[in-house]
C-alpha cells in the first residue's frame, strides 16, 4: 500500500488530469457539431436548391433528436453510468459521419441527399445528449470546439468537398471511444430517484429562460452564412469563431462568478450583455459591427447554461442529478430545434436581419424571467420559519 503521505501532493494533479481527459469527450462531442454548422445551411439552400426553411431545418433536426433523447439519456446515465453513455454517444457520431457521406455521394438526387442528411442530424443529436450530459455527468461541460469547428468544417469542405466532413466526424468518434474504453467510471449514486415528469416541473422556469436565452446561438449557428450572403459581406465563419472565442473567453474568466454571487445574477448579467448583442447584428451596417454583435452575444450566452442550471439542479435530489441534467438541457434543445425552422419563417417574410431582432426579444423575455426567478427566489429565502 502507498504512503499516504507520498500519494496526497499527487492527488491535485491527478483530479485537474481527470477533469481536462473527460472535457476532450465534450470537446470532440461539440467538434462534430460544429464542424457542419457553417457549411451545411448553405449547402442544402444553394447546392441542392431548398428554401431557408429546410436550411435551417436541417440545422435544428439535431436539436429536436437531443430533446426527445434527453429523458433516455439521464435515466441511462443515473442506472448505467455516464461512461456508457459517453462511449455509446460516441459510437452514434461516428454513424452520424456515414449518413453525411451518403448525402455528398448522392447529391445528384438532391432530395435522398437531404433525407441522408436529416438522417444523420437525427442520428448525431441523440448521439450529443449521450455525450454532452454524460461529459457534464462525469466531469465538466464545454462549448469550445464551436469555436474551432466551424473554420475547419469550411476549409475541409473548400479543400476536398463534403465527403471530408463526414470522414473527420467519424474519426474523431473513434478517437474518442479509443480513449473514453479504458477510464475509470464515475461511481454510481444510490438514493431517491423522481420520476422524470417530476424532475421536469421542478426545473420548467430555469429550463425555460435557458430556452429563450439560446434561441440567439441557434440563430447565428443557423443563419450566420445566410445573413452574410444575403449582404455580400466575406468571411461569415468568423462570426461562428468569435462567437465561439467570447464564448470561452467569458467561461474562463468569470465562470466562478456563480459560485461566488449565486446563478440568478450571473444569468441576469448575461442575458443583458446577449440582447445587446443580437440588437447590434440586427441593426449592423458592416461586417465589423456584425462580429461585435456575436462576440456580445457569444459572451453574455456563455454561463446562462451554468447559472440557471446550478439553480435548477439544486432543486431535486443527489441521485436524481443526472435526470435533471437531462430534463433541464431538454430546453435547449427544444430551443434550438424550434429556432431553424421558425426563424427561417421569419427570415423568408422580412429578411434575414430580422431574426435578429427576434432573438433579442426572446433573451429580454429570459432577462425578465430570470429577474423575477430572482425575486422570488430571494423571498422565499428571507421568509421567516414558522414556529
Amino acid at each position: 500500500m502507498p504512503d499516504a503521505s507520498s500519494a496526497a501532493p499527487q492527488r491535485p494533479m491527478a483530479v485537474t488530469l481527470q477533469v481536462v481527459s473527460i472535457v476532450l469527450f465534450t470537446f470532440i462531442g461539440y467538434l462534430n457539431i460544429g464542424i457542419p454548422l457553417a457549411v451545411l445551411p448553405g449547402y442544402v439552400h444553394t447546392d441542392l436548391g431548398f428554401g431557408a426553411v429546410a436550411a435551417g431545418l436541417v440545422i435544428s433536426v439535431q436539436y429536436l433528436a437531443t430533446l426527445l433523447s434527453r429523458p433516455f439519456a439521464g435515466r441511462f446515465i443515473d442506472t448505467r453510468g455516464p461512461k456508457k453513455a459517453v462511449i455509446i454517444g460516441l459510437f452514434g457520431c461516428g454513424l452520424s459521419g456515414v449518413f453525411m457521406l451518403l448525402a455528398d455521394w448522392l447529391d445528384a438526387w438532391p432530395m435522398i441527399s437531404l433525407i441522408s442528411l436529416f438522417v444523420g442530424r437525427l442520428v448525431l443529436g441523440s448521439a450529443e445528449s449521450l455525450v454532452g450530459s454524460g461529459s457534464i455527468g462525469w466531469g465538466i461541460a464545454s462549448y469550445g470546439a464551436l469555436a474551432i469547428g466551424a473554420p475547419v468544417g469550411v476549409l475541409l469542405v473548400n479543400a476536398l468537398g463534403l465527403w471530408s466532413m463526414g470522414v473527420s466526424i467519424m474519426l474523431l468518434a473513434a478517437l474518442g471511444i479509443s480513449l473514453a474504453w479504458k477510464k475509470t467510471p464515475a461511481p454510481l449514486v444510490h438514493g431517491e430517484r423522481l420520476p422524470f415528469l417530476h424532475v421536469l416541473g421542478r426545473v420548467l422556469p430555469h429550463g425555460t429562460g435557458l430556452a429563450l436565452g439560446s434561441i440567439g446561438f441557434g440563430t447565428i449557428a443557423t443563419f450566420i452564412t445566410l445573413y452574410y450572403a444575403s449582404h455580400t459581406w466575406p468571411n461569415a465563419v468568423l462570426c461562428l469563431s468569435l462567437f465561439g472565442a467570447c464564448f470561452i473567453g467569458a467561461r474562463l474568466l468569470f465562470g466562478n462568478l456563480i459560485n461566488r454571487i449565486g446563478g440568478f445574477r450571473v444569468a441576469i448579467a448575461c442575458l443583458s450583455v446577449e440582447t445587446l448583442g443580437l440588437l447590434l447584428l440586427w441593426l449592423a451596417p458592416n461586417p465589423n459591427l456584425a462580429l461585435a454583435g456575436a462576440a456580445l452575444t457569444g459572451f453574455g450566452f456563455s454561463l446562462v447554461f451554468p447559472a440557471l442550471g446550478v439553480e435548477a439542479v439544486n432543486l431535486v435530489p443527489p441521485a436524481s442529478r443526472g435526470a435533471a441534467v437531462g430534463a433541464y438541457s431538454l430546453f435547449i434543445d427544444l430551443s434550438l430545434g424550434i429556432t431553424g425552422p421558425v426563424a427561417g419563417a421569419v427570415a423568408a417574410g422580412f429578411g434575414f436581419a430580422s431574426i435578429f431582432l427576434f432573438a433579442a426579444l426572446a433573451s429580454l423575455s429570459g432577462l425578465g424571467l430570470s429577474v423575477y426567478l430572482y425575486k422570488h427566489a430571494k423571498r422565499t429565502r428571507d421568509k421567516p420559519v414558522a414556529s
